[in-house]
């Protein structure tokens, strides 16, 4: 991380002798090639090279608003992109830069919500976006998430109050740091529902009309397509997931989960999507009647948690597993009144109140608890279903309580992963509040420091 700076160019410079100080030099004087460079070169590598990417993204986005500038619809021929033999400063943009004119808009667009701006009297004023500023000049966030963020509050604007975007704004600026566009993603949905609940049940009715299924036969082959709203997306991806996951596991066990011994080694393994498409099947089968007593789903939920407060006034929001987006209290009322479907309701001190009808064993209700607090893999974040209860201290050999804290939810990949190779976890809190850390081995980072996992790392507090 760097410091914010009034000299971008300087601050491209720090960022490439950032670079070249983590390439490692050969004895002839010569930075190695990449081939040759260790895991944790390699990893210090494509950090750096990711900071350095993030502050020519801020330069850019500078240049870019002042190409917009000198290129407003007022200065007709006379604008810099019309002089130049462009139509818009978006597409002299992606013009000289190689990429697309929807890239290019973007990018200007951050630059102007970012860019100092100059009252009518000719005072200075800060950025529209200031955190965003502040977050993309010191290379805290690139170009995607700040565009992400900047629109998300463009887009509530009109209905949420400025102290309220503009805590909005610097929560995301900060909880956005080292997350995936993909997980940035979660963030803002939780922050708009946050800042326009009201928003929430008039976008449900249009996802609702916007809801498709076609079939139709070619060649042989039975084409399904389908858009589903969350109401009916969060049961269905739940049944598909569990079916899925229970045939790896029974691979897993029965030895057939990756290893392909010389027997078998002409037998076709199945990719992800035919397993997805064999699990529809068996519903459908399932569902007309079949007769076996194999029951792939059984277990199956899908989790709505609301606070009580909002349950009680019909305010706020509602989160579903396996859906990124809030719904709102109407549709979590409806959710809860369906089959297969749990409400979790919370207290005003996030203890649980009601775990709905299906509480039945001591043993699921720590799972669901576990699935509160981690979201699911507390370490790559797949959906619950895709989980195991392991034990933090292990049950045999550090003779570690069967409790809530002493659980974490894993796939499997991840718990091979930190047992492996020696990661550590540690649970700061009690309950479903509480937070889950990482920690790495010295091989994967020399300083130990923790990681932020479980739910916490995408959750929306205001």
């Amino acid at each position: 991380m760097f410091e914010p700076t009034d000299d971008p160019i300087g601050g491209l410079a720090d960022a490439l002798a950032v670079v070249a100080d983590a390439w490692p030099i050969d004895p002839r004087g010569s930075h190695v090639a990449v081939d040759a460079l260790d895991q944790a070169e390699l990893v210090a590598l494509n950090s750096t090279i990711g900071a350095l990417r993030r502050r020519v993204e801020a330069v850019h986005a500078r240049v870019a608003s002042e190409i917009a500038r000198q290129s407003r619809p007022e200065l007709g021929s006379e604008g810099l992109a019309k002089k130049n033999g462009y139509r818009s400063p978006a597409v002299l943009i992606a013009a000289t830069t190689g990429t697309s004119v929807g890239d290019a808009s973007r990018l200007v667009a951050v630059g102007e919500a970012t860019a100092p701006r100059r009252t009518f009297s000719g005072a200075d004023a800060p950025a529209r976006h200031p955190h965003v500023a502040e977050a993309l000049s010191v290379g805290r966030i690139g170009m995607s998430a700040a565009s992400a963020i900047i629109a998300m509050l463009d887009r509530v604007a009109m209905r949420a109050g400025l102290e309220e975007r503009d805590r909005a704004e610097r929560m995301l600026c900060e909880q956005a740091a080292g997350l995936s566009l993909d997980q940035v993603g979660k963030l803002i949905a939780r922050a708009e529902a946050w800042l326009d609940p009201d928003g929430l049940e008039p976008q449900e009715h249009e996802l609702l009309g916007e809801r498709i299924m076609n079939m139709y036969e070619r060649a042989g082959m039975l084409h399904v397509n389908a858009k589903l709203d969350p109401e009916a997306g969060a049961p269905f991806r739940a049944a598909i997931e569990a079916i899925v996951t229970a045939q790896f596991r029974t691979e897993q066990v029965s030895g057939g989960g990756g290893v392909v011994s010389p027997s078998d080694a002409d037998a076709p393994r199945r990719t992800l999507a035919q397993r997805q498409a064999d699990a529809l099947a068996l519903l459908a089968a399932h569902m007309l009647g079949c007769g076996s007593a194999d029951r792939p789903i059984e277990g199956a939920t899908v989790v709505v948690r609301v606070s009580l407060a909002d349950l009680r006034d019909g305010t706020g929001s509602a989160t579903v597993d396996g859906i990124d987006r809030p719904v709102s209290i109407a549709a979590a009322r409806r959710m809860a009144a369906s089959g297969g479907v749990i409400p979790c309701v919370l207290g005003s001190d996030s203890e649980i109140l009601d775990w709905g009808r299906r509480k039945r064993l001591f043993t699921p209700a720590q799972r669901l608890a576990l699935g509160e607090r981690d979201g699911g893999c507390a370490m790559c974040g797949l959906p619950p279903g895709m989980t195991k209860a392991h034990h933090i201290r292990w049950w045999a050999r550090d003779a570690g309580p069967t409790d809530l804290d002493n659980g974490v939810l894993l796939c499997e990949t991840c718990h091979h992963r930190i047992h492996d190779n020696g990661w550590e976890i540690r649970v700061d809190g009690r309950g479903v509040d509480g937070r889950v850390w990482f920690v790495p081995p010295s091989h994967v980072d020399p300083g130990r420091v923790p990681r932020l996992g479980g739910k916490a790392r995408f959750s929306w507090v205001a």
